[in-house]
């Protein structure tokens, strides 16, 4: 029997990215402005569709764009050492990392690391700490790697980082000051939470295209193929 073979075409992943990542943080702010606004209809769409509420469809989105990351980046290292070329154990290590934040933002295995150090104002969010001393030096160890990438690839990489670090831990220092001082049980929680997880769903977007497209421009068109064994 002969192979099948499945190709992706970038313009219409692009296409759907998008429309996802701003249809699911539209539809998760319109689920909070109701629950404030119109309380008769919170109690269905609230916790289906808000950005603040864990196990929902957001974080099942969230995750998955991760997890696509993730094994994109696994695929990558596999085509670099086919190619002989450097830094295969950068891109084998950043998949993992990227998976790990997959199963992180599932389970939220991220807030263990405030049951460290209890801290305030800002830093109510205690584990921020510890994840931004990680990301620093993370983000030192992959300067080489970052400057031997293609400049395209490289500019893409920092703007899409810099979104999802930008939500993930810059927006909780405002979050933590405002839970500490007024508490959750109000729509400036929801609308701060909501920016947060919205910088974060559109930066892990951004970096799955700018992995898209570093494919296609240096490995060729992604495919995948099953091919019987001989």
């Amino acid at each position: 029997m002969g192979r099948m073979a499945i190709v992706f075409q970038e313009r219409a992943i692009r296409r759907g990215l998008l429309v996802g990542a701003g249809s699911v943080s539209l539809l998760g702010l319109a689920a909070e402005l109701l629950h404030d606004l119109a309380p008769s209809v919170r109690t269905s769409l609230l916790p289906f569709l808000s950005l603040s509420v864990e196990g929902n469809f957001p974080t099942w989105y969230s995750s998955g764009l991760l997890a696509c990351c993730g094994l994109l980046l696994l695929a990558l290292a596999a085509g670099v050492r086919q190619r002989g070329g450097p830094y295969v154990r950068r891109w084998l290590l950043l998949g993992g990392v990227f998976l790990w934040m997959s199963l992180d933002e599932a389970v939220e295995l991220h807030e263990n690391l405030g049951q460290l150090v209890e801290l305030h104002g800002v830093l109510y969010f205690s584990w921020v700490v510890p994840a931004g001393v990680i990301v620093l030096l993370l983000g030192l160890a992959y300067l080489p790697f970052l400057r031997h990438l293609p400049q395209k690839t490289r500019r893409r990489f920092v703007v899409a980082g810099l979104l999802y670090v930008g939500g993930a831990l810059v927006m909780e220092l405002p979050l933590g000051l405002w839970v500490e001082r007024v508490g959750q049980d109000h729509l400036g929680y929801a609308l701060i939470d909501w920016v947060e997880e919205t910088l974060e769903i559109f930066g892990a977007t951004l970096f799955l295209l700018s992995l898209l497209s570093h494919l296609r421009e240096h490995h060729g068109e992604l495919r995948f193929a099953a091919q019987d064994a001989p």
